[in-house]
C-alpha cells in the first residue's frame, strides 16, 4: 500500500523495504538494489543514490564519534594508540552499518518526490464532506 506521508516512505526505505508497498526487500545484495520490487513490481532502476548515502553515514558517524573522542581524551586521558584501537574499529562498524539504511532512505526520498524517472505517486485524498465548496 502506498504510504500516506514522506516519513512513512522514508522509514520503509531505511528498513530496506520497498518504499511503496513495505513488503518487498529493496536490496538483492548489501548495497545493490533490486531492479523491481518482487511484490508490487515498482521499477527501482531510476534510483541514483550515488555517494549521498556515504556522506550521510560519514556525517552521522562524525557527530556521534565527536563526544566519544572528547570523553576518551579528556576524562580517561588515553594515549593515541589506545584511542585508535577503540575509535577506528568503532567508526568502521558504524559507517558500514549505516550505509544500507542510508541508501534505502535516499531511494525512498527519490521515489516519494518523483526524482530521476520515478513516478510521483500519492494516495487519493478523500473529498470534503461539504462537496468541495469553499
Amino acid at each position: 500500500m502506498i504510504p500516506a506521508t514522506f516519513t512513512q516512505a522514508l522509514l520503509r526505505g531505511v528498513r530496506s523495504h520497498c518504499p511503496r508497498c513495505d513488503k518487498g526487500h529493496l536490496f538483492r545484495k548489501w548495497l545493490k538494489p533490486r531492479e523491481r520490487c518482487p511484490v508490487c513490481m515498482l521499477d527501482l532502476t531510476p534510483q541514483r543514490a550515488d555517494d549521498f548515502p556515504a556522506y550521510i553515514a560519514m556525517l552521522v558517524t562524525g557527530h556521534l564519534m565527536a563526544p566519544l573522542i572528547i570523553a576518551l581524551s579528556v576524562d580517561w586521558d588515553m594515549g593515541p594508540v589506545a584511542m585508535m584501537a577503540i575509535l577506528v574499529p568503532l567508526a568502521i562498524a558504524m559507517m558500514l552499518g549505516m550505509l544500507q539504511p542510508a541508501k534505502g532512505g535516499v531511494i525512498a526520498l527519490q521515489w516519494w518526490f518523483g526524482m530521476h524517472g520515478f513516478v510521483k505517486e500519492r494516495l487519493a485524498l478523500p473529498e470534503a464532506e461539504d462537496g468541495g465548496a469553499a
